[in-house]
Protein backbone atom coordinates (compact mmCIF):
# COMPACT_ATOMS: atom_id res chain seq x y z
CA UNK A 1 0.00 0.00 0.00
CA UNK A 2 1.25 3.50 -0.79
CA UNK A 3 2.22 5.67 2.16
CA UNK A 4 -0.20 8.30 3.42
CA UNK A 5 2.23 11.01 2.28
CA UNK A 6 2.37 9.70 -1.28
CA UNK A 7 -1.41 9.34 -1.44
CA UNK A 8 -1.87 12.91 -0.21
CA UNK A 9 0.48 14.09 -2.95
CA UNK A 10 -1.52 12.23 -5.61
CA UNK A 11 -4.85 13.62 -4.44
CA UNK A 12 -3.42 17.16 -4.17
CA UNK A 13 -1.96 17.01 -7.68
CA UNK A 14 -5.23 15.68 -9.08
CA UNK A 15 -7.11 18.51 -7.40
CA UNK A 16 -4.72 21.10 -8.88
CA UNK A 17 -5.04 19.63 -12.39
CA UNK A 18 -8.83 19.56 -12.26
CA UNK A 19 -9.57 22.82 -10.46
CA UNK A 20 -6.48 24.99 -11.00
CA UNK A 21 -5.56 25.60 -7.35
CA UNK A 22 -4.37 23.77 -4.24
CA UNK A 23 -7.06 22.29 -1.96
CA UNK A 24 -7.78 24.22 1.20
CA UNK A 25 -8.64 21.07 3.16
CA UNK A 26 -7.58 17.44 3.27
CA UNK A 27 -9.33 14.98 5.59
CA UNK A 28 -9.07 11.27 6.25
CA UNK A 29 -11.45 8.79 7.83
CA UNK A 30 -10.52 5.15 8.50
CA UNK A 31 -12.28 1.90 7.82
CA UNK A 32 -12.61 -0.59 10.60
CA UNK A 33 -12.42 -4.24 11.49
CA UNK A 34 -14.66 -5.58 14.21
CA UNK A 35 -12.78 -7.95 16.49
CA UNK A 36 -15.95 -9.33 18.06
CA UNK A 37 -19.60 -8.28 18.43
CA UNK A 38 -21.24 -8.88 15.04
CA UNK A 39 -24.83 -7.90 14.20
CA UNK A 40 -25.25 -6.61 17.74
CA UNK A 41 -24.99 -2.90 16.96
CA UNK A 42 -28.46 -2.44 15.49
CA UNK A 43 -29.78 -4.50 18.40
CA UNK A 44 -28.48 -1.87 20.87
CA UNK A 45 -25.77 -4.29 21.96
CA UNK A 46 -22.02 -4.30 22.49
CA UNK A 47 -19.25 -4.24 19.89
CA UNK A 48 -15.44 -4.19 19.95
CA UNK A 49 -14.05 -2.71 16.73
CA UNK A 50 -10.74 -1.07 15.84
CA UNK A 51 -10.11 1.57 13.18
CA UNK A 52 -7.51 0.41 10.65
CA UNK A 53 -4.88 2.01 8.47
CA UNK A 54 -7.12 1.81 5.38
CA UNK A 55 -8.98 5.03 4.81
CA UNK A 56 -10.79 7.55 2.64
CA UNK A 57 -9.02 10.81 1.76
CA UNK A 58 -10.83 13.90 0.50
CA UNK A 59 -9.15 17.08 -0.76
CA UNK A 60 -11.49 20.04 -1.13
CA UNK A 61 -11.95 23.79 -1.30
CA UNK A 62 -15.14 25.69 -0.48
CA UNK A 63 -17.04 27.76 -3.03
CA UNK A 64 -19.17 29.81 -0.65
CA UNK A 65 -20.71 31.93 -3.40
CA UNK A 66 -22.12 28.85 -5.09
CA UNK A 67 -24.50 25.97 -4.36
CA UNK A 68 -22.68 23.72 -6.79
CA UNK A 69 -20.80 20.61 -5.59
CA UNK A 70 -18.21 19.15 -7.96
CA UNK A 71 -16.59 15.88 -6.91
CA UNK A 72 -14.12 13.61 -8.69
CA UNK A 73 -13.46 10.02 -7.61
CA UNK A 74 -9.96 8.75 -8.32
CA UNK A 75 -11.14 5.20 -7.69
CA UNK A 76 -13.98 5.33 -10.22
CA UNK A 77 -12.51 7.98 -12.55
CA UNK A 78 -15.90 9.68 -12.53
CA UNK A 79 -17.29 13.13 -11.76
CA UNK A 80 -20.39 14.02 -9.83
CA UNK A 81 -22.03 17.45 -10.03
CA UNK A 82 -25.16 18.61 -8.24
CA UNK A 83 -26.71 21.51 -6.35
CA UNK A 84 -26.77 21.48 -2.55
CA UNK A 85 -30.40 22.61 -2.57
CA UNK A 86 -31.46 19.92 -5.07
CA UNK A 87 -30.05 16.54 -4.01
CA UNK A 88 -31.47 13.29 -5.33
CA UNK A 89 -30.39 9.64 -5.45
CA UNK A 90 -28.25 8.74 -8.48
CA UNK A 91 -28.93 5.18 -9.57
CA UNK A 92 -26.23 5.33 -12.27
CA UNK A 93 -23.28 6.29 -10.03
CA UNK A 94 -23.86 4.59 -6.72
CA UNK A 95 -20.56 5.75 -5.20
CA UNK A 96 -21.73 9.35 -5.08
CA UNK A 97 -24.85 8.64 -3.01
CA UNK A 98 -22.98 8.41 0.28
CA UNK A 99 -21.77 11.99 -0.19
CA UNK A 100 -25.13 13.18 -1.51
CA UNK A 101 -26.98 11.52 1.35
CA UNK A 102 -24.76 13.03 4.01
CA UNK A 103 -25.19 16.53 2.59
CA UNK A 104 -28.95 16.08 2.35
CA UNK A 105 -29.13 14.97 5.99
CA UNK A 106 -27.10 17.99 7.09
CA UNK A 107 -29.16 20.49 5.14
CA UNK A 108 -32.42 18.97 6.42
CA UNK A 109 -31.05 19.37 9.96
CA UNK A 110 -30.56 23.08 9.28
CA UNK A 111 -26.81 23.18 8.75
CA UNK A 112 -25.66 25.65 6.11
CA UNK A 113 -23.67 23.93 3.38
CA UNK A 114 -22.35 25.95 0.44
CA UNK A 115 -20.78 24.65 -2.75
CA UNK A 116 -17.34 23.08 -2.92
CA UNK A 117 -14.93 21.22 -5.17
CA UNK A 118 -13.41 17.92 -4.09
CA UNK A 119 -11.31 14.93 -5.08
CA UNK A 120 -11.58 11.68 -3.14
CA UNK A 121 -9.75 8.36 -3.06
CA UNK A 122 -9.72 5.38 -0.74
CA UNK A 123 -7.80 2.28 0.29
CA UNK A 124 -10.65 0.54 2.12
CA UNK A 125 -11.58 -2.40 -0.12
CA UNK A 126 -15.24 -2.15 -1.09
CA UNK A 127 -17.71 -4.91 -0.30
CA UNK A 128 -15.23 -6.41 2.13
CA UNK A 129 -16.83 -5.83 5.52
CA UNK A 130 -14.21 -3.20 6.42
CA UNK A 131 -16.75 -0.40 6.15
CA UNK A 132 -15.71 1.67 3.19
CA UNK A 133 -19.16 3.29 3.21
CA UNK A 134 -18.89 4.55 6.80
CA UNK A 135 -15.36 5.83 6.18
CA UNK A 136 -16.68 7.74 3.15
CA UNK A 137 -19.62 9.23 5.05
CA UNK A 138 -17.47 10.20 8.03
CA UNK A 139 -14.83 11.74 5.75
CA UNK A 140 -17.49 13.90 4.08
CA UNK A 141 -18.96 14.91 7.45
CA UNK A 142 -15.50 15.73 8.83
CA UNK A 143 -14.73 17.80 5.75
CA UNK A 144 -17.87 19.94 5.71
CA UNK A 145 -17.78 20.27 9.50
CA UNK A 146 -14.34 21.88 9.25
CA UNK A 147 -14.86 23.69 5.95
CA UNK A 148 -18.13 25.41 6.93
CA UNK A 149 -17.47 25.69 10.69
CA UNK A 150 -20.54 23.66 11.62
CA UNK A 151 -19.36 22.75 15.12
CA UNK A 152 -20.68 19.18 15.05
CA UNK A 153 -19.33 16.87 17.77
CA UNK A 154 -17.92 13.42 17.12
CA UNK A 155 -20.92 11.39 18.25
CA UNK A 156 -23.23 13.54 16.14
CA UNK A 157 -20.98 13.11 13.11
CA UNK A 158 -21.39 9.37 13.55
CA UNK A 159 -25.16 9.58 14.00
CA UNK A 160 -25.66 11.88 11.01
CA UNK A 161 -23.50 9.59 8.87
CA UNK A 162 -25.54 6.58 9.96
CA UNK A 163 -28.76 8.43 9.14
CA UNK A 164 -27.49 9.12 5.63
CA UNK A 165 -26.83 5.43 5.06
CA UNK A 166 -30.15 4.39 6.60
CA UNK A 167 -32.43 6.95 4.98
CA UNK A 168 -30.74 7.91 1.71
CA UNK A 169 -28.68 4.88 0.67
CA UNK A 170 -31.19 2.42 2.11
CA UNK A 171 -29.00 0.21 4.31
CA UNK A 172 -30.28 -0.22 7.87
CA UNK A 173 -26.81 -0.34 9.42
CA UNK A 174 -26.15 0.17 13.11
CA UNK A 175 -23.96 2.87 14.60
CA UNK A 176 -20.72 0.94 15.11
CA UNK A 177 -18.96 1.61 11.81
CA UNK A 178 -19.43 5.37 11.79
CA UNK A 179 -18.78 5.64 15.53
CA UNK A 180 -15.36 3.96 15.46
CA UNK A 181 -14.37 5.78 12.26
CA UNK A 182 -14.83 9.06 14.15
CA UNK A 183 -13.72 8.26 17.69
CA UNK A 184 -11.14 5.46 17.49
CA UNK A 185 -7.89 5.67 19.45
CA UNK A 186 -4.55 4.43 18.14
CA UNK A 187 -3.43 0.98 19.34
CA UNK A 188 -6.75 0.31 21.02
CA UNK A 189 -10.20 -1.10 20.42
CA UNK A 190 -13.41 0.66 21.42
CA UNK A 191 -15.97 -1.13 23.55
CA UNK A 192 -19.11 0.60 22.33
CA UNK A 193 -22.50 0.39 23.99
CA UNK A 194 -24.72 0.92 20.96
CA UNK A 195 -27.68 1.86 23.16
CA UNK A 196 -26.17 4.57 25.34
CA UNK A 197 -23.32 5.44 22.93
CA UNK A 198 -20.96 5.26 25.88
CA UNK A 199 -17.60 3.84 24.97
CA UNK A 200 -14.46 2.60 26.67
CA UNK A 201 -10.99 2.57 25.18
CA UNK A 202 -9.59 -0.96 25.48
CA UNK A 203 -5.79 -1.04 25.01
CA UNK A 204 -4.70 -3.94 22.84
CA UNK A 205 -0.91 -4.09 23.25
CA UNK A 206 -0.91 -6.57 20.36
CA UNK A 207 2.39 -5.32 18.99
CA UNK A 208 4.23 -5.53 22.31
CA UNK A 209 2.76 -9.00 22.88
CA UNK A 210 3.82 -10.15 19.41
CA UNK A 211 0.37 -10.35 17.78
CA UNK A 212 -0.86 -8.89 14.49
CA UNK A 213 -4.35 -8.28 13.09
CA UNK A 214 -4.68 -9.94 9.68
CA UNK A 215 -7.75 -9.45 7.50
CA UNK A 216 -8.21 -11.74 4.50
CA UNK A 217 -10.72 -10.88 1.81
CA UNK A 218 -12.43 -14.04 0.60
CA UNK A 219 -12.86 -12.72 -2.92
CA UNK A 220 -16.64 -12.89 -2.47
CA UNK A 221 -18.06 -9.39 -2.77
CA UNK A 222 -21.45 -8.71 -1.26
CA UNK A 223 -23.69 -5.67 -1.44
CA UNK A 224 -25.48 -4.84 1.80
CA UNK A 225 -28.60 -3.51 0.15
CA UNK A 226 -28.97 -6.64 -2.00
CA UNK A 227 -28.13 -9.10 0.78
CA UNK A 228 -30.24 -10.42 3.62
CA UNK A 229 -28.88 -7.79 6.02
CA UNK A 230 -32.13 -5.88 6.29
CA UNK A 231 -34.00 -9.17 6.65
CA UNK A 232 -31.89 -10.09 9.68
CA UNK A 233 -32.71 -6.79 11.28
CA UNK A 234 -36.43 -7.42 10.76
CA UNK A 235 -36.10 -10.91 12.26
CA UNK A 236 -34.50 -9.47 15.38
CA UNK A 237 -37.34 -6.96 15.70
CA UNK A 238 -39.83 -9.80 15.44
CA UNK A 239 -37.86 -11.68 18.09
CA UNK A 240 -38.20 -8.73 20.45
CA UNK A 241 -41.96 -8.69 19.91
CA UNK A 242 -42.42 -12.41 20.49
CA UNK A 243 -40.08 -12.68 23.49
CA UNK A 244 -41.68 -9.64 25.11
CA UNK A 245 -45.09 -11.25 24.59
CA UNK A 246 -44.00 -14.60 26.04
CA UNK A 247 -42.27 -13.10 29.06
CA UNK A 248 -44.99 -10.54 29.69
CA UNK A 249 -42.42 -7.76 29.76
CA UNK A 250 -43.35 -4.47 28.13
CA UNK A 251 -39.92 -3.03 28.96
CA UNK A 252 -38.07 -5.10 26.34
CA UNK A 253 -37.00 -2.64 23.67
CA UNK A 254 -34.28 -4.72 22.01
CA UNK A 255 -32.54 -8.06 22.37
CA UNK A 256 -30.11 -6.26 24.68
CA UNK A 257 -32.83 -6.52 27.35
CA UNK A 258 -33.08 -10.33 27.18
CA UNK A 259 -30.83 -12.88 28.90
CA UNK A 260 -30.02 -16.34 27.57
CA UNK A 261 -31.96 -17.83 30.48
CA UNK A 262 -35.04 -15.81 29.53
CA UNK A 263 -34.68 -16.79 25.89
CA UNK A 264 -34.57 -20.46 26.86
CA UNK A 265 -37.91 -20.05 28.65
CA UNK A 266 -39.45 -18.85 25.38
CA UNK A 267 -37.79 -21.47 23.19
CA UNK A 268 -40.85 -23.67 22.62
CA UNK A 269 -42.93 -20.70 21.52
CA UNK A 270 -40.55 -19.17 18.96
CA UNK A 271 -40.13 -20.12 15.31
CA UNK A 272 -36.75 -21.82 14.96
CA UNK A 273 -35.34 -19.10 12.71
CA UNK A 274 -36.30 -16.34 15.15
CA UNK A 275 -34.92 -18.34 18.07
CA UNK A 276 -31.59 -18.79 16.32
CA UNK A 277 -31.31 -15.12 15.44
CA UNK A 278 -32.04 -14.09 19.01
CA UNK A 279 -29.62 -16.63 20.45
CA UNK A 280 -26.78 -15.29 18.34
CA UNK A 281 -27.31 -11.66 19.34
CA UNK A 282 -27.74 -12.35 23.05
CA UNK A 283 -24.78 -14.75 23.26
CA UNK A 284 -22.62 -12.40 21.19
CA UNK A 285 -23.16 -9.60 23.68
CA UNK A 286 -21.94 -11.97 26.40
CA UNK A 287 -18.87 -12.84 24.30
CA UNK A 288 -17.99 -9.16 23.88
CA UNK A 289 -18.03 -8.62 27.64
CA UNK A 290 -15.90 -11.72 28.16
CA UNK A 291 -13.50 -10.64 25.42
CA UNK A 292 -12.85 -7.29 27.08
CA UNK A 293 -12.13 -9.04 30.38
CA UNK A 294 -9.74 -11.40 28.58
CA UNK A 295 -7.86 -8.49 27.03
CA UNK A 296 -7.65 -6.71 30.37
CA UNK A 297 -6.15 -9.87 31.90
CA UNK A 298 -3.86 -10.50 28.94
CA UNK A 299 -5.57 -13.87 28.36
CA UNK A 300 -5.03 -14.19 24.62
CA UNK A 301 -6.09 -17.84 24.57
CA UNK A 302 -9.53 -16.96 25.95
CA UNK A 303 -9.86 -14.03 23.57
CA UNK A 304 -9.10 -16.29 20.62
CA UNK A 305 -11.58 -18.93 21.78
CA UNK A 306 -14.29 -16.29 21.95
CA UNK A 307 -13.51 -15.19 18.38
CA UNK A 308 -13.85 -18.80 17.24
CA UNK A 309 -17.17 -19.20 19.08
CA UNK A 310 -18.43 -15.99 17.52
CA UNK A 311 -17.87 -17.42 14.05
CA UNK A 312 -19.76 -20.61 14.86
CA UNK A 313 -22.70 -18.55 16.08
CA UNK A 314 -22.66 -16.37 12.98
CA UNK A 315 -22.47 -19.45 10.79
CA UNK A 316 -25.10 -21.61 12.50
CA UNK A 317 -27.51 -19.28 14.30
CA UNK A 318 -27.35 -16.06 12.30
CA UNK A 319 -26.59 -17.73 8.97
CA UNK A 320 -24.60 -14.86 7.50
CA UNK A 321 -21.47 -16.77 6.55
CA UNK A 322 -20.81 -18.66 3.32
CA UNK A 323 -18.75 -21.65 2.20
CA UNK A 324 -15.78 -19.48 1.30
CA UNK A 325 -15.71 -17.66 4.63
CA UNK A 326 -16.14 -20.88 6.57
CA UNK A 327 -13.22 -22.43 4.69
CA UNK A 328 -11.02 -19.39 5.23
CA UNK A 329 -11.83 -19.21 8.94
CA UNK A 330 -11.28 -22.95 9.46
CA UNK A 331 -7.90 -22.83 7.73
CA UNK A 332 -6.94 -19.83 9.86
CA UNK A 333 -8.07 -21.38 13.13
CA UNK A 334 -6.09 -24.56 12.39
CA UNK A 335 -2.90 -22.73 11.56
CA UNK A 336 -0.12 -22.66 14.23
CA UNK A 337 0.36 -19.24 15.74
CA UNK A 338 -3.25 -18.09 15.27
CA UNK A 339 -4.98 -16.93 18.46
CA UNK A 340 -8.45 -16.97 16.92
CA UNK A 341 -10.31 -16.20 13.70
CA UNK A 342 -13.81 -15.35 12.57
CA UNK A 343 -15.74 -13.70 9.77
CA UNK A 344 -16.07 -9.96 10.24
CA UNK A 345 -18.60 -7.51 8.89
CA UNK A 346 -22.14 -8.11 7.71
CA UNK A 347 -21.24 -11.41 6.07
CA UNK A 348 -22.49 -13.07 2.88
CA UNK A 349 -18.90 -12.69 1.68
CA UNK A 350 -16.24 -10.20 2.57
CA UNK A 351 -13.48 -10.84 5.07
CA UNK A 352 -12.17 -12.94 7.90
CA UNK A 353 -10.09 -11.51 10.72
CA UNK A 354 -7.38 -13.46 12.53
CA UNK A 355 -4.98 -12.59 15.33
CA UNK A 356 -1.64 -14.02 14.24
CA UNK A 357 1.77 -14.29 15.89
CA UNK A 358 3.90 -11.62 14.24
CA UNK A 359 6.85 -13.93 13.59
CA UNK A 360 4.55 -16.32 11.68
CA UNK A 361 2.85 -13.61 9.63
CA UNK A 362 4.55 -14.34 6.31
CA UNK A 363 4.02 -18.09 6.48
CA UNK A 364 0.39 -17.61 7.54
CA UNK A 365 -0.30 -15.26 4.64
CA UNK A 366 1.35 -17.55 2.11
CA UNK A 367 0.12 -20.95 3.29
CA UNK A 368 -3.42 -20.15 4.40
CA UNK A 369 -4.14 -18.09 1.30
CA UNK A 370 -2.71 -20.76 -1.00
CA UNK A 371 -4.78 -23.47 0.67
CA UNK A 372 -7.92 -21.33 0.52
CA UNK A 373 -7.50 -20.45 -3.14
CA UNK A 374 -6.87 -24.10 -4.02
CA UNK A 375 -10.02 -25.24 -2.20
CA UNK A 376 -12.42 -22.47 -3.19
CA UNK A 377 -11.09 -21.22 -6.51
CA UNK A 378 -11.32 -17.61 -5.35
CA UNK A 379 -8.55 -15.01 -5.34
CA UNK A 380 -7.95 -13.81 -1.79
CA UNK A 381 -6.37 -10.55 -0.67
CA UNK A 382 -4.48 -10.06 2.59
CA UNK A 383 -4.52 -6.87 4.67
CA UNK A 384 -2.19 -6.64 7.63
CA UNK A 385 -3.85 -3.99 9.77
CA UNK A 386 -2.62 -1.54 12.37
CA UNK A 387 -5.12 -0.02 14.84
CA UNK A 388 -5.22 3.76 14.23
CA UNK A 389 -7.04 6.83 15.47
CA UNK A 390 -10.30 8.18 14.10
CA UNK A 391 -11.13 10.80 11.47
CA UNK A 392 -8.83 13.82 11.25
CA UNK A 393 -8.39 17.07 9.35
CA UNK A 394 -4.90 16.74 7.86
CA UNK A 395 -4.87 20.16 6.25
CA UNK A 396 -7.00 23.24 6.93
CA UNK A 397 -8.41 24.80 10.09
CA UNK A 398 -9.91 22.23 12.44
CA UNK A 399 -13.42 22.29 13.86
CA UNK A 400 -13.73 20.26 17.07
CA UNK A 401 -15.00 16.71 16.52
CA UNK A 402 -14.77 15.45 20.06
CA UNK A 403 -17.41 13.51 21.90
Amino acid sequence: MNTLESRIKVIENTFIKRYGSRPAFIVRAPGRVNLIGEHTDYNEGLVLPVAIDRDILIAASPDVESQSVCVYSLDYHQDDNFQVNDISFDSNKLWCNYLRGLLQVLTHKGYHIAGFKAVLAGTVPQGSGLSSSAAYEVAVATLVNAMFHLGIGGKDIALLSQKAENDFVGVQCGIMDQFVSVLAVSDAALLIDCRSLEYTVVPLHFMSLGWTIVVVHSGVVRGLVDSHYNERRAQCKEGVRLVSQQLGRADIKSLRDVSLAELSRCEAHLPSVILNRCRHVISENCRVEQAVKALELGDMQQFGWLMNESHQSLKNDYEVSCVELDTLVALSQEYPGVMGARMTGAGFGGCSVAIVKAHMLDSFCNEVVAAYEAQCGKKAAVYVCRPVGGATVLQGSVTSATA
